[in-house]
């Protein structure tokens, strides 16, 4: 699906929630890719039973145009907002983002665009990232998931080591210069001690903590 709305752990195409729901308006959820730089040890789409069954693994990449031809079929304006997240990691296919992006704000300039994170994309690109969301995404949700470097990579098991925290933190913060709402998430699974230390940590930094159920 390149275009779903999500609940309680649920996923169902756009086409069929509007089918089924004409009048309420829904999160709509923009599915890019498959890739990851993370393998966390919670998250499903790492064994091969996910994967096979689960309805946003894309057989292949969509181009932006693709998603914008999605996209032109609806009346944006009866989506609450509108968040790129899928089964990947949105910002590994950036260009593509900010074009789908672009397109929306164009037809609607209040409609509120989110990307789902692990923050780690100027991690990936070698350079600052953040100033390309300014004017055009509203929310920046970053999965934080530990309080410490080394819990922080246990538990993503990313592609850049032990540097990859502090570089997370930093994107973070880096985009309160130009994105309204950032936001450092935690899943409910980590525990209350955890939880209370992540919280500690993002008041730190000025940065809004929200816990999240395991899905």
């Amino acid at each position: 699906m390149l275009l779903y709305t999500a609940k309680n752990g649920e996923y169902e195409s756009l086409t069929a929630w509007l089918q089924r729901e004409p009048l309420r308006k829904t999160n709509v959820y923009v599915n890019l890719t498959n890739q990851c730089t993370c393998a966390c040890t919670f998250c499903l789409r790492n064994t091969k039973e996910s994967r096979e069954s689960n309805s946003l693994w894309l057989k292949r990449e969509p181009s932006a145009q693709e998603v914008i031809a999605e996209f032109a079929k609806y009346d944006i304006n009866n989506f609450n907002e509108i968040i790129f997240c899928g089964f990947g990691e949105p910002t590994l296919r950036l260009e593509a983002l900010l074009e789908i992006a672009n397109y929306l704000k164009q037809r609607n300039k209040n409609i509120s665009l989110r990307i789902n994170t692990n923050g780690l994309c100027e991690l990936q690109a070698g350079k600052e990232i953040a100033p390309l969301f300014q004017g055009l995404i509203d929310t920046i949700s970053i999965s934080l998931n530990a309080s410490t470097a080394t819990e922080y990579l246990r538990l993503t098991r990313n592609q850049f080591g032990i540097q990859s925290f502090d570089a997370m933190l930093t994107f973070a913060v880096n985009c309160k210069k130009y994105v309204p709402h950032v936001v450092l998430t935690v899943v409910d699974c980590i525990g209350k001690t955890e939880i209370a230390a992540c919280q500690a940590l993002a008041d730190k930094l000025g940065l809004t903590l929200r816990v999240r159920p395991f899905e």
